[in-house]
């Protein structure tokens, strides 16, 4: 994000701290789906939720006049091609041969699907908190999923870099695998560095995941 940001603001002469931008930006995904979560609004897809915040923070960085509808959209289109981790294709890749994958991610399906093609990420199915309109760390969430590929929640594993959704997802009875992503929230990440003691597995990355399921 930080880095499609920069060339965009500079191939337009926008002298913006975009870094400072796209942590804001961050940080105020949380906070956006949880007046969902609470029922302060009616469901709202997470493209929505992103545009909102953008406009928000484009007032604030100053540079709302120079942006006109066209330029947002392409911002908020970031989020759909996002680069994969490097290990993300070889190691989804293997887990593949042997079992079903797929997303469980608070993204719309859209958004999902976009990512899974531009990556591109070997996907199965596209499960998305769109479906059950709720967002993680609801238990419809997990249980929705869980429903849809018709087996046991002991049965489905959820793998991801933050420990508060793998916690979520174990309490409905999932399996889980915290995957370390260091920068996950920039170089000056303070949380979700190591996995939490309940947690079913650790790995440094996909590819170790993938020799500890055997795939």
């Amino acid at each position: 994000m930080i880095e499609d940001l920069t060339a965009f603001g500079s191939e337009r002469g926008l002298i913006v701290d975009w870094p400072a931008l796209v942590d804001r930006w961050r940080g105020m995904y949380m906070p956006s789906m949880d007046r969902v979560r609470r029922g302060e609004r009616p469901w709202t897809s997470l493209d929505v939720l992103h545009r909102e915040s953008f406009d928000a923070l484009a007032d604030q960085f100053n540079i709302a006049a120079a942006l006109d509808g066209d330029a947002r959209r392409w911002c908020v289109d970031r989020w759909h091609r996002l680069r994969p981790w490097p290990d993300a294709v070889a190691g989804l890749t293997r887990l593949r041969t042997r079992y079903i994958l797929g997303t469980l991610s608070n993204g719309n399906v859209r958004l999902l699907a976009d990512l899974a093609k531009s990556a591109p990420l070997p996907m199965d199915v596209i499960f998305s908190a769109e479906l059950f309109r709720h967002y993680k760390p609801d238990p419809e969430a997990y249980r929705g999923a869980v429903e849809l590929l018709a087996t046991t929640p002991d049965r489905v594993m959820l793998a991801a870099a933050h420990n508060g959704d793998l916690k979520a997802a174990a309490s409905t009875g999932m399996r889980t695998a915290f995957v370390a992503r260091p920068t996950e929230y920039g170089p000056e990440q303070t949380h979700d560095s190591v996995a939490a003691p309940e947690i079913d597995l650790a790995v440094r990355d996909l590819g170790e995941l993938a020799d500890r399921l055997g795939a």
